[in-house]
């Protein structure tokens, strides 16, 4: 055989190799989904929506109280995370490239990328919970927004350095401020991939249970005020998923088919915007 054919035999197994195991990885993916499907759709109703979670031992209820304590939670931390990840993408990308405390900064979003989220929620339940002396919405929306704003950073500083230089010199041309050709000619040229970022961001933050066992914990009663404990979804699907109750284990499995909808939602819809934009 010569080298041409065995280059080509080469070519045929790495490709057969990669298609197997993309179906063996489709495989497990679609298993999950059909038993997340078929097990959560059921849970779905007007109650689920409607009615606080259970007591123990009781026959209706609903998940009400977490929805919306993880909206409100979700909500500040996308609220805390968006100007501050952006702003210091915009730092990094735009003025830091020899700053000693720019590289620091990338140094240290690199370890917070990579931190377990339960040492974050662990950090905050030291310095908030602790010291402030009990559970919060807060908290778990600080811990929460530790999480996301390394996310923001990074998406923010990597789609900007993919500006052309030259959009920026015609900018300088005409006689622009730096700080306006950050802002209205560098960011808004790739204002829809940000957008993925932040998004993608949500998406990871929206399912974390470790940090908010940690800070905001539980509340099985409605509540809106984030200085007490507040209920939220990861959390009560942690705690019912375990319960000897079947009516807690439904719900849970309607909690979960919940967050699964819309991290999938969120993905396919920052999927969609980002490839509209790279369409000539």
């Amino acid at each position: 055989m010569n080298v041409y054919g065995r280059r080509l035999l080469i070519n045929r197994l790495g490709i057969g190799v990669s298609m197997i195991a993309m179906a063996f990885g489709l495989a497990a993916l679609m298993w999950i989904l059909w038993t997340l499907f078929s097990r959560g759709f059921a849970a779905l109703s007007w109650d689920f929506f409607t009615h606080d979670t259970p007591a123990p031992g009781s026959a209706a209820g609903g998940l009400r109280n977490a929805i919306v304590g993880s909206l409100l939670i979700v909500g500040l931390t996308t609220g805390v995370s968006t100007p501050i990840g952006i702003l210091a993408g915009i730092y990094l990308a735009e003025f830091g490239d020899t700053s000693k405390f720019a590289a620091s900064t990338r140094f240290v979003t690199d370890i917070m990328l990579s931190a377990p989220s339960i040492v974050i929620g662990l950090f905050v339940y030291a310095l908030m919970v602790v010291t402030l002396g009990g559970f919060s919405g807060w908290a778990g929306s600080v811990a929460l927004s530790l999480i996301a704003i390394p996310v923001v950073v990074r998406t923010t500083e990597n789609m900007l350095r993919l500006v052309p230089a030259s959009l920026r010199e015609a900018a300088f041309a005409v006689g622009a401020p730096r700080w306006q050709v950050s802002l209205k000619v560098s960011l808004r040229s790739v204002r829809a991939g940000v957008v993925t970022g932040i998004l993608l961001a949500i998406a990871r933050v929206t399912g974390e249970t470790a940090p908010l066992l940690f800070t905001a914990l539980n509340n099985q009663f409605f509540s809106t005020d984030m200085s007490q404990p507040m209920g939220n979804l990861p959390v009560v699907i942690f705690q019912f998923a375990m319960s000897p109750y079947d009516n807690w284990v439904h719900l849970a499995w309607g909690g979960a088919l919940l967050i699964a909808l819309l991290v999938l939602a969120i993905n396919v819809g920052a999927r969609l915007l980002f490839r509209q934009t790279n369409t000539p």
